[in-house]
């Protein structure tokens, strides 16, 4: 049943990865009738959404309304200060959302899926440096071939085929670029300092989840109203909404919560072959279906480089010896 549960979660973890990077672009790059919905109001309602999931997630736990009252009242309400720390992650992981869907209106699925696994050496140098780990050998050549790999997939060049079909501007791609830099230190600061206050307590991940969804939502909404609000008071919150927009928000919500049953059903290796199939994915139905993504010899041999990066990190040398 647990090997069920792990390959299951792994699988949707593919899935929804792979779907939430595609739609996202699709949706930030689709030329319709009156405005383009605000990026900032559907993090907002990612984050409200995700509340409501966990709600129902403690629900189904407890069966109970009294219960899921005590339990929020218990760990959100009279534990003020275990509250307040996670205000720091919640509004770098606001940032980030954000970010996403700049990158994606600015860059192709496929390129943006390589460069986002950058996220994976800042998280290393944060847990070096915030946390004290040991880092081996194998760790280190794989972060060394994982900037070669990403370096090579940034590096311009003609594609296999001559021009591609929607080439994009190199201001809107330096624009990609930079927001997906900063999302993967931000993603890597706010992962290990999420590690780090959290650490030793036995709060459900589902409170966890509805702590940051809460400060995220005011963090989003103070986004909304600083960048947006001249537009929304225009057009309304909802301008730009269709069903692929709902769907983005649905994935996006969904995106925490399935990490999390990862994590706690698979093993980092298996969470690596899975971002490696992402990648794999989105690079094929971009290519074939988006149409916005022509791919050069440097993007593959950068892309096999940063899979491999990917395997790597986690991988533990077998000793043949044994004790006597």
């Amino acid at each position: 049943m647990e090997s069920r549960l792990k390959y299951m979660s792994l699988g949707v973890l593919v899935l929804q990865t792979t779907s939430l990077v595609l739609t996202m672009r699709y949706s930030r790059t689709l030329q319709g009738e009156g405005p383009r919905y605000l990026a900032s109001s559907a993090v907002v309602l990612a984050e409200l959404l995700k509340i409501l999931i966990c709600l129902l997630l403690i629900f189904y736990d407890h069966s109970n309304f009294l219960v899921l009252n005590r339990v929020l009242k218990e760990e959100i309400l009279n534990k003020p200060m275990e509250t307040l720390k996670l205000a720091i992650p919640s509004g770098i992981y606001t940032l980030q959302n954000n970010l996403l869907y700049v990158a994606l209106s600015n860059l192709d699925a496929a390129t943006y899926q390589v460069t986002y696994q950058l996220k994976i050496l800042t998280t290393a140098l944060f847990s070096v440096s915030m946390l004290g780990k040991r880092l081996g050998l194998y760790q280190w050549l794989s972060l060394l071939i994982l900037m070669t790999g990403i370096a090579l997939v940034q590096w311009p060049s003609e594609s296999l085929d001559g021009p591609a079909p929607t080439p994009l501007s190199a201001g809107s791609q330096l624009v990609g670029v930079i927001a997906v830099l900063i999302a993967c230190f931000s993603s890597g600061f706010a992962g290990v300092y999420f590690e780090k206050i959290l650490k030793g307590t036995k709060q459900s991940v589902w409170v966890r989840n509805i702590q940051l969804g809460l400060f995220g939502l005011v963090f989003g909404l103070m986004g909304v109203f600083v960048y947006d609000g001249e537009r929304v008071r225009e057009s309304g919150v909802f301008q730009g909404y269709n069903t692929l927009t709902w769907t983005v928000v649905a994935l996006q919500a969904l995106g925490g919560l399935v990490i999390a049953a990862v994590i706690k059903y698979a093993d980092n290796i298996l969470k690596g072959f899975a971002t490696s199939l992402s990648i794999i994915l989105s690079t094929l139905i971009s290519y074939f279906w988006l149409v916005d993504f022509d791919p050069t010899s440097v993007f593959f041999l950068g892309a096999v480089l940063v899979l491999a990066a990917t395997f790597l990190l986690d991988w533990r040398p077998t000793t043949s010896h044994s004790r006597v």
